[in-house]
């Protein structure tokens, strides 16, 4: 891919080295981060993401959650409130509520809970392409 290429998905924007809660892991208590962060373990409690949130397949977040941008592949329960856009997979289940500047979600995925877009774009729904990563 060139450098002036345009990138497809937001896990190929991420800057600098992102902070890892590897697959079993399980935080309990409010996490911040000064950069992007990859989930694939549990969070039990609030974030704050100063970078891309990346939530793998089997990984969940309990509690409100911030975020620049993100891609849900996995659970949350409780608010995801991202700055610009997030990407919501197909085998993502949401319990609560979304907010993002732009939402892409795929066929297939849960949401059960308020979804507000506030850069007035419609909703992009599209299918899933890409096999399911292993988080």
């Amino acid at each position: 891919m060139t450098e002036n290429a345009p990138r497809r998905r937001l896990l190929d924007l991420i800057a600098g080295t992102p902070s890892l809660l590897a697959s079993g892991s399980r935080v309990g208590g409010d996490v911040e981060t000064p950069g992007p962060l990859m989930l694939g373990g549990t969070v039990l409690g609030d974030g704050n993401v100063r970078g891309e949130l990346w939530i793998g397949t089997d990984a969940h977040w309990q509690g409100e959650v911030h975020a620049i941008s993100a891609v849900i592949r996995g659970r949350v329960t409780g608010a995801i409130i991202v700055t610009e856009r997030v990407e919501i997979a197909a085998s993502a289940v949401i319990r609560g509520r979304v907010t993002a500047r732009k939402i892409a979600m795929a066929r297939g995925a849960t949401i059960e809970g308020d979804i507000t877009v506030t850069g007035g774009e419609a909703i992009v729904e599209f299918d899933e392409k890409r096999a399911p990563d292993k988080s």
